[in-house]
């Protein structure tokens, strides 16, 4: 039989994060929602992380797992039956005699005794077996991990579109008004001759496309309040929020650390460590099935014909039976099962690799995110700054009969065109902030305690050699 291939799980470490710039942040910790400064958002992610249903799922799994280690140590223990019984039997009297009188013939017959087996584990297949099913438990604990933090996250986004949405609603309704002074302006001076109908159609194509914008806005607000109200484990009808404005809310900065600190702080790279014991004690366990397994089983008890003598001392009987069995031939079903459960591991190992490269990727793309979207921001506010004043000194132009309307029509336009921009910079940023959280792990440790034979999948590893 081919021995078992070297399994090598080292990634080469980075020293840094490339993206990584020099100004220091807050650690990241369990709460994090603090960080973006609303009592809302706080009690929103609390109501979700009690009630989502996902999040119920999950624990239910837990539970699940739980109990699957339960059994897989039981095969560990002893095992021991009770047993009380009565048996009454009648023979016909045919059975006997040929010719009549045919009488019957009864029996009765009465125990009370225990069975205990044991299979000695000599080649730790079923402490394989255990440590198997312990570690995907711990998976299913980590991935309970990775639900919370993904729903902490997706109701902290939608928290985002709607106060973004508020904004842009409060925006449009600004440019209505702004539109609006503008196209009486314009309509002042048709009354004098000093301009034409077609400026004041153009200027009132430029009104009622600002007023079109609200409705799709409010639809947004609508209905993605509607998915944060199922988020949180409850129906949309009656729930409200009470803040208006992603101004309300603090960017935060939080300090990214170093790439092998990703392994405990992200649950997903907990996971993908803990199937990967999983799936390397499976393999141990289906090697040990080749070899020979051992068996003790004894038994005592009372028997008696009678019940009154039942509790007799002479009515004791027992015995001890010690078995060994040695799979010979089984049409290759070993040996399949050996096979696939390598090929399981494998897949397991570059299902964790890719996680490791996913997780490191993550986080270098957040810290651009979050440095290119702050830097955005700045110069974005620049531009509505300089907007601004451009559309200040048009409209007094145009009060004053000095400016052309096609020069005013691209103020205003480029004016609207800033600010909605604006806007949108505010929501990326923030969005980046949380995009980083979640990168790294949105404040989850794992346990330190959980022994320090796992393999660490950044780290070089000594290969496992094995031969069934």
């Amino acid at each position: 039989m081919p021995a078992h291939a070297p399994v090598d799980l080292a990634i080469p470490e980075p020293p840094h994060f490339e993206a990584l710039n020099s100004r220091t942040g807050k650690t990241l910790t369990q709460q994090w929602p603090e960080l973006f400064g609303s009592k809302e958002l706080e009690g929103l992610i609390t109501l979700a992380l009690r009630d989502n249903p996902d999040i119920g799922a999950a624990l239910a799994r837990i539970d699940q797992s739980q109990a699957l280690t339960q059994q897989a140590e039981a095969l560990l223990m002893p095992s021991v039956n009770g047993s009380l019984t009565a048996d009454q039997s009648m023979a016909p009297g045919t059975l006997k005699r040929r010719e009549p009188p045919f009488n019957a013939t009864r029996s009765k017959q009465f125990s009370a005794g225990a069975n205990a087996s044991y299979l000695l584990d000599v080649w730790g297949r079923y402490r394989s077996l255990y440590s198997a099913q312990q570690a995907n438990a711990q998976a299913t604990m980590y991935d309970h991990q990775s639900v919370m933090l993904a729903t902490a996250s997706a109701v902290t986004n939608s928290y985002f579109i709607i106060l973004s949405a508020h904004d842009r609603i409060a925006l449009g309704r600004d440019n209505i008004a702004t539109a609006q002074r503008i196209l009486d302006a314009i309509r002042g001076r048709l009354s004098v001759g000093t301009a034409s109908a077609l400026d004041v159609a153009q200027q009132e194509s430029v009104l009622a496309s600002q007023k079109a914008l609200i409705p799709q806005l409010e639809q947004q607000v609508s209905q993605t309040r509607n998915q944060l109200a199922v988020l949180l484990g409850r129906p949309p009808e009656g729930f409200r929020l009470t803040a208006k404005s992603l101004n309300s809310l603090k960017v935060p900065l939080v300090r990214a650390g170093l790439p092998s600190d990703l392994l405990r702080q992200r649950p997903d790279m907990a996971r993908a460590e803990a199937l990967l014991l999983a799936a390397g004690a499976n393999v141990e366990a289906s090697r040990a099935a080749f070899l020979p397994s051992f068996n003790l089983t004894a038994s005592g008890g009372l028997e008696s014909m009678t019940l009154k003598t039942l509790l007799n001392p002479h009515a004791a009987a027992n015995s001890l039976l010690a078995g060994i069995s040695q799979p010979l031939f089984d049409g290759g079903n070993l040996q399949a099962q050996y096979q696939g459960e390598t090929a399981r591991e494998a897949e397991t190992v570059a299902n964790s690799r890719k996680t490791v490269l996913t997780a490191l990727s993550d986080v270098e793309n957040a810290l651009i995110a979050v440095e290119q979207s702050r830097r955005q921001e700045v110069l974005q506010q620049e531009v509505v700054t300089a907007s601004r004043r451009a559309t200040l000194i048009s409209e007094e132009r145009l009060k004053a009969g000095t400016i052309d309307i096609v020069t005013l029509l691209a103020v205003q336009q480029s004016l609207f065109q800033a600010q909605e921009n604006l806007l949108s910079s505010r929501l990326q940023r923030l969005q980046a902030s949380l995009g980083l959280i979640e990168a790294l792990g949105g404040g989850f440790q794992k346990p330190t305690d959980e022994g320090d034979d796992k393999p660490a999948l950044m780290a070089p590893q000594k290969p496992r050699v094995s031969t069934p």
